[in-house]
């Protein structure tokens, strides 16, 4: 069997790190591992160490995943680089069931279902572990935890390492325009642990991808993969999602200001606000009832849906005073 390179990339995971590591080591599959620090501060590379993983520490002044997912793959010894997350868990037959796929030289990349560890930590992690649930078969775009071949990323020259997020999908664009396609299987890849358990973790996230959101919509605009921009990058549609943002989040805060501002005269402005924005929440639970059985969790992911236009906002007009400003914004965290 060929043997696979995986790349392990982490900043400050602590033992989510090791459990990741370990999953990786119990596979039956023969590979390499190296993990790709991003200047850790809580011993994660000595730790690893010790583990017998070889470990590159990079030290960026402005941290990116794709830096550190470059810099493991160029250091990578065979022909297929498995990518993956630090604070991750990598399912024992996601490499037996995608292996096969590579029998077809077109195809660049494979990955598979992504679920949180802990959906019930939170109400955070409940709504956000229905979001990873999306269609399978030929896609435009995969995430950051990807099987993916390794003269691919030479031809398109990798992750662009200036984007603090959606480093994956702008990839992507340019692997498809390369003639290659992206599968993603219904088989378990991973279990991830977002740790998200308080409201400023999960509106940090958001801005994220808010930020996101603009940075590849304003890139891919105007570069030569300007067809590739006008379709679906692993279901979004980056310059449309980026209207369509500023457009339903400016109409729910005038509603709401304009509502509140009422209220000395008539609480029922506001009281209708609530219904709407409660009636359309519920419309979108029901539509996505097919993502849990649980109807308080699918209760959450349509207020989740709705709501999360204010952040995703919040994180484009970000991106557009930073560049006004010429600046570029470091790594947003939210752990």
């Amino acid at each position: 069997m060929e043997m696979i390179s995986v790349v392990v990339i982490g900043r400050n995971e602590g033992q989510r790190l090791i459990n990741c590591i370990q999953s990786i080591q119990a596979l039956d599959e023969p590979t390499e591992i190296i993990y790709v620090d991003s200047d850790s501060t809580d011993g994660s590379p000595e730790r690893v160490k010790r583990l017998g993983i070889k470990v590159i520490v990079v030290h960026p002044e402005r941290p990116t995943a794709a830096i550190g997912r470059n810099a493991g793959w160029q250091a990578a010894s065979h022909s297929l680089i498995l990518f993956i997350d630090g604070d991750t868990i990598l399912n024992k037959d996601f490499l037996k069931v995608s292996l096969p796929i590579f029998d077809d030289p077109k195809v660049a990349a494979v990955c598979g279902h992504y679920r949180e560890l802990y959906p019930e930590a939170s109400i955070y992690q409940r709504v956000l572990d229905l979001d990873w649930m999306v269609p399978t078969g030929v896609v435009s775009s995969c995430g950051g935890i990807v099987l993916m071949r390794k003269n691919v990323l030479e031809k398109v020259n990798g992750y662009n390492s200036q984007l603090i997020a959606g480093e994956e999908p702008e990839m992507c664009q340019r692997i498809r325009a390369s003639g290659y396609i992206i599968h993603r299987i219904d088989q378990p890849m991973i279990l991830h642990d977002l740790a998200i358990k308080n409201w400023s973790q999960y509106w940090r996230r958001s801005v994220r991808t808010g930020h996101a959101y603009a940075e590849i919509s304003n890139l891919l605009k105007n570069s030569p993969l300007a067809d590739f921009y006008k379709e679906k990058a692993g279901g979004i549609l980056w310059h449309q999602e980026s209207k369509k943002n500023f457009i339903n989040a400016g109409i729910w805060l005038t509603i709401f200001l304009f509502s509140f501002s009422l209220t000395l005269f008539s609480w029922l402005p506001l009281l209708f606000c609530i219904g709407l924005f409660l009636s359309l929440s519920l419309r979108t639970s029901w539509k996505n009832r097919w993502k849990s059985n649980n109807k308080f969790s699918i209760f959450l992911y349509g207020l989740h849906s709705h709501f999360q236009h204010i952040p995703i906002m919040v994180g484009q007009l970000s991106y557009y005073y930073h560049n006004w400003l010429g600046k570029r914004r470091k790594l947003i965290e939210y752990k």
